[in-house]
């Protein structure tokens, strides 16, 4: 086994990288592992099923990954080591820091799904203006937080845009604020996109052609799949499949989500789709992100990031 090891610590509001020390991987582990509102949560059910979970409680199977780096969870880093120790195998493992602050085995499978990062914008609007009193005190006031507390989400989507497009949080980034960066994490991850313990899958695929996604996930972790499974777990983690599911949910117990956003279940679970930032961004806005691209992002990959298809 062999493993590259981080060259960068990422601690704030949300994230402290160096819990990743308590993990060491298992053959066959599975990381979800890209940037934010990208898709983890639809990964994650996806990938769960294929391994035999039910699809009863879809919105279970999202908290049954183990996420190392998220600040406020998991107790100590001793306390993290052991849960990841009991956890049977295979495991999956959740994760949003770029490659350069995790570490890579080779002897785990990395799932990784890109998204067009202005639809990343519009879901991640969504979710940091549903943030709480509970979620800001959650963030800010869990005992080690490095720097300054998370800022108030914005009234207007375009003033969070326009911060988000040309700060960074980190002083290696230069866009992301108040997170960390979009941008930077996929650029981390791009030069081993054709590793083979790693599948590159487009958000924008997965909706147009969810069944064919799953199959390659299948494949991928060496799952054997017929067709009508793959097309089972294809119908059962559909948006409008979820989203009727936490419906359901609500209806039948009210709304138990954690108290972190502001409509609980039905926060997170909020639209699932694409192009929406088109009614929101200006060309003065896409003018902030032609440039950020241009920083930080190699021009193969801004464009598969946009359109998808085959991997360049």
């Amino acid at each position: 086994m062999s493993v590259r090891r981080p060259t960068r610590v990422y601690r704030n509001h949300h994230l402290d990288s160096t819990r990743w020390a308590a993990y060491t991987a298992r053959p066959g582990d599975v990381v979800v592992c890209n940037a934010y509102k990208s898709g983890s949560t639809w990964m994650q059910q996806i990938i769960r099923l294929l391994m035999g979970a039910s699809a009863d409680d879809m919105y279970a199977l999202r908290s049954l990954s183990i996420w190392p780096e998220v600040r406020h969870r998991n107790g100590s880093l001793d306390d993290l080591k052991a849960m990841l120790d009991a956890a049977p195998d295979r495991r999956v493992i959740k994760s949003h820091i770029p490659l350069d602050g995790m570490p890579f085995f080779d002897v785990a499978q990395h799932v990784y799904v890109g998204r067009d990062p202005r639809d990343v914008f519009m879901s991640l609007y969504n979710h940091y203006s549903s943030f709480t009193d509970k979620a800001y005190a959650v963030f800010n006031d869990t005992p080690g937080r490095v720097g300054e507390p998370l800022p108030r989400c914005p009234d207007d989507p375009r003033a969070f845009w326009q911060q988000w497009m040309t700060r960074g949080w980190f002083e290696w980034e230069s866009e992301g604020y108040p997170f960390w960066g979009n941008l930077h994490h996929v650029a981390t991850f791009w030069p081993v996109r054709h590793a083979p313990n790693v599948l590159f899958v487009h958000y924008g695929e997965m909706l147009a052609d969810l069944p064919a996604q799953v199959r390659r996930v299948a494949d991928f972790l060496n799952i054997e799949a017929s067709d009508a499974r793959v097309a089972r777990v294809a119908d059962a983690t559909r948006f409008a499949t979820v989203r009727a599911a936490v419906d359901k949910n609500l209806a039948e117990r009210g709304n138990e989500g954690p108290g972190m956003l502001r409509n609980g279940l039905a926060s997170f679970f909020n639209k699932g789709t694409n192009g929406r930032w088109r009614a929101v961004l200006d060309a003065d806005d896409l003018a902030l992100y032609a440039a950020a691209k241009a920083r930080v992002l190699a021009p193969d990959c801004a464009a598969w990031l946009e359109d998808g298809g085959p991997l360049p």
